[in-house]
């Protein structure tokens, strides 16, 4: 038996980058996956890929009606829902002293409340359903330190740590489980400004070089970490967060690597 099988997920900002890595790990693991976005062709394209395992729905995670609405019918459609990913997010950069108070709102408004009401819609039709299930949000290392240039972003992830532990400690008796993921650099579309950030960045090549792996992630490597936790094997966590950043939170390296010479 797969992982999976038999579960029905949802995974919201699932067009591309991790969203699609994530939906591609869970189809691969016989699960039913919702792939939803505000990229209407994107996520057509997706679910068109995924074949029969797969759909696609248009979600707005900042209306707190189509959200109802779509877990509604996932739940008409599927008879339950299983699994919430809640992956959407935007990345505004810019340094605080320049930072437009209407990036940050909107930042604040798709990974902050869009999270927020997709844990709330996710708990009330699993409660309903009576089998519990799982909420996996997606934060960041931004929500432990910070990059330069992301203040609305890591404001949010921050937010993001304390939803799931105040979630999950709620949750929790109604078998409800909610974790957080929170990878670190990740080569995808949404990061790509960050390199664009009006102030001097040292290259990527020497940022990664401080990083015990020294790289950046792939998404398919961040994808089956989330396939633990919307599985059975992680029946017993909730309220932790995940960190899988190829110990860049772990310390600067401070060694020199240079071999000695002769």
């Amino acid at each position: 038996m797969t992982r999976l099988q038999g579960k029905v997920a949802l995974i919201t900002g699932a067009a591309g980058g991790l969203g699609a890595a994530l939906a591609r790990a869970f189809v691969a693991q016989d699960a039913y996956v919702v792939v939803t976005d505000v990229q209407l062709d994107a996520g057509r394209a997706l679910a068109d890929e995924l074949g029969p395992s797969a759909t696609f729905a248009p979600l707005d995670v900042t209306s707190e009606t189509a959200w109802a609405t779509t877990i509604a019918d996932v739940v008409r459609d599927r008879g339950r829902i299983d699994v919430v990913v809640n992956n959407a997010a935007v990345l505004l950069v810019g340094p605080v002293v320049d930072y437009s108070v209407d990036d940050f709102r909107k930042t604040v408004e798709v990974n902050q409340i869009g999270l927020f009401l997709g844990v709330q819609a996710a708990a009330r039709a699993m409660i309903a359903g009576g089998r519990g299930g799982s909420i996996i949000n997606i934060g960041s290392v931004d929500g432990l330190r910070c990059t330069p240039g992301v203040a609305g972003y890591a404001s949010t992830k921050w937010a993001v740590r304390g939803i799931t532990r105040v979630a999950a400690v709620e949750l929790g008796p109604n078998n409800v489980r909610v974790n957080a993921i929170l990878p670190g650099g990740m080569n995808t579309t949404m990061t790509a400004p960050a390199t664009n950030v009006k102030m001097r960045l040292r290259p990527a090549e020497q940022i990664v070089s401080g990083w015990p792996l020294g790289r950046m992630a792939h998404p398919d490597e961040i994808a089956p970490l989330a396939v633990f936790l919307a599985s059975d094997e992680s029946a017993f966590c909730t309220g932790s967060e995940f960190v899988i950043d190829g110990g860049a939170t772990s310390g600067p390296d401070y060694l020199d690597r240079t071999p000695p010479t002769s």
